[in-house]
């Protein structure tokens, strides 16, 4: 199976162009915001702009939850695809939904700027960012159960200008407005990420404080790093590669499963070592510990 991904920043056009994209690759199966797409139906999956927060809409399109997953897996293999695109904000993305749908990582990546013109991808911005509007690559039949009173408009086009085929091809779609943007927004302060860290990580065995937290959040790429005071006495069998990776695994799950955030990189580091009073008159049995 090929893996093909469109990626773009959010607003940009992306589910707008990708039925084009897709006839220009002849690919007849798309990956969006939680749908499995063929043509004018959906096959499987739950769009993730029926989420109630917008946290909640990341984890849907990225595929997080088992049974979504499952549902979706199940329906790729029984179709097997030769071909097949997923649309995402950035590489990354679209490799966490390949890995959640066991499927080989992208072999080609497409930006929306490579499908669409600037003028277009200002257009689409300017609509999302004024009128909070979303497209979804089907037609309001095919949609319309799932999103009551949603629905703002179908959208009817017909490309010639951008797609290699000489013809004109007629692209049904349908403009909604997500549940979530009904909510209002909020905002998690990178503090409470930080306060969030320490308590997750606090009560794991061998963990004695934790020194530093520090959250980097770029254009592309979300880091977190983690410094620890360990107790080696209290870590399971004296390891502490061990135990960073559990710490590494844990405030990873944790943080993603809680807030939503969705991180690249998780790097813990043990920078002090802290001993009892009486653990440090008997180091020789730690030494004879350690090497045996």
């Amino acid at each position: 199976m090929e893996i093909f991904a469109l990626i773009g920043h959010s607003g940009t056009g992306k589910s707008h162009q990708a039925p084009v994209m897709a006839r220009d690759q002849k690919i007849d199966y798309i990956i969006d915001d939680g749908l499995l797409i063929k043509g004018n139906y959906n096959l499987a999956g739950r769009s993730a702009k029926r989420e109630s927060t917008r946290f909640g809409a990341i984890k849907r399109a990225l595929f997080k939850d088992p049974e979504h997953a499952s549902q979706v897996k199940d329906k790729i293999n029984e179709i097997k695809p030769e071909r097949l695109l997923i649309i995402g904000t950035s590489r990354r993305m679209t490799e966490v939904i390949t890995e959640n749908l066991d499927l080989p990582k992208p072999a080609y990546y497409f930006t929306i700027e490579e499908v669409s013109n600037p003028e277009s991808i200002k257009a689409a911005l300017t609509i999302r960012s004024t009128e909070n509007r979303h497209v979804i690559p089907l037609p309001t039949f095919e949609i319309k159960k799932e999103f009551p009173g949603y629905i703002i408009d179908p959208l009817r086009s017909f490309f010639t200008k951008h797609s290699s085929q000489p013809e004109s091809l007629p692209v049904e779609r349908s403009v909604v407005r997500p549940v979530f943007s009904t909510l209002g927004s909020f905002y998690i302060a990178e503090h409470v990420i930080i306060d969030l860290v320490d308590y997750i990580i606090s009560d794991i065995p061998g963990v004695y404080k934790v020194m530093h937290t520090e959250l980097k959040n770029g254009k592309v790429r979300v880091v977190l790093n983690i410094d620890l005071v360990i107790d080696l006495v209290a870590i399971p069998g004296m390891r502490i590669d061990a135990l960073l990776q559990e710490v590494q695994q844990i405030a990873k799950e944790a943080i993603e499963y809680q807030t939503g955030f969705y991180l690249d990189e998780v790097n813990v580091y043990a920078r002090k070592l802290h001993l009892h009073n009486d653990i440090k008159k008997d180091r020789e049995s730690i030494r004879k510990h350690i090497t045996s």
